[in-house]
């Protein structure tokens, strides 16, 4: 109960500072930028303490078959936590680096349509490519979990 506190006390305290940080600072010139900057790290500050903290297990070795028959559920439960860590971590990013790709061929897609519109089907294709990114970060994901 006391790491569940601790973990929530650390995640108001990323969420906070860089913004109190933003308020305080607005009248400077690159204080959004330090901010934010400030935000990322505290987040992934967050997210390895929440890391250790929900991973980080003891391993003893076995004095009789029931302790041999835990430290086996234990082992198969930290082993199935790791693996959908992988699976969110392999979609997530690759939803952001297509979001990313995207947002590159889009706006140069609409911007060549402008020009000329007979290009059409080769700016669809192109966005379409950098779409695909995300799909396969998904596929990766199931044949993790599968």
């Amino acid at each position: 109960m006391a790491a569940k506190i601790i973990l929530v006390a650390i995640l108001v305290f990323s969420m906070g500072v860089p913004f109190g940080g933003y308020l305080l600072g607005r009248k400077r010139e690159g204080s959004a930028k330090a901010s934010l900057a400030l935000g990322i790290l505290l987040f992934f500050g967050t997210l390895a303490v929440a890391d250790v903290m929900l991973f980080g297990g003891h391993i003893y070795a076995a004095q009789a078959a029931d302790a041999t028959a835990d430290a086996t559920a234990a082992a198969v439960a930290s082993a199935e936590g790791w693996r959908y860590l992988a699976a969110a971590l392999s979609t997530g990013l690759s939803c952001v680096g297509a979001g990313i790709a995207v947002a590159s061929a889009a706006s140069a897609a609409i911007g060549a349509l402008s020009e000329d519109s007979g290009i059409m089907g080769k700016a669809l294709i192109f966005v379409a490519l950098a779409e695909s990114i995300a799909l396969y970060g998904l596929l990766i994901s199931f044949s993790i979990l599968g």
